[in-house]
């Protein structure tokens, strides 16, 4: 750790990410994608009050 980054970097002579970037960038990706799956599977059961809608006491 150093400086703060910018969200947007500018283009800098070092091209390649070094490692902790990309692991950082495959980590958000993978949490994305499970919170997509997460949301997908909720909206599917339904069991999932408090996502705004709200299903009549069935489960």
């Amino acid at each position: 750790g150093g400086k703060a980054k910018p969200l947007k970097k500018p283009k800098s002579d070092k091209k390649d990410y070094d490692e902790i970037d990309v692991a950082n960038i495959q980590k958000k990706k993978e949490e994305e994608k499970a919170l997509k799956e997460l949301k997908a599977k909720a909206q599917q059961k339904g069991s999932f009050g408090g996502s705004g809608l709200k299903k009549s006491g069935k489960k």
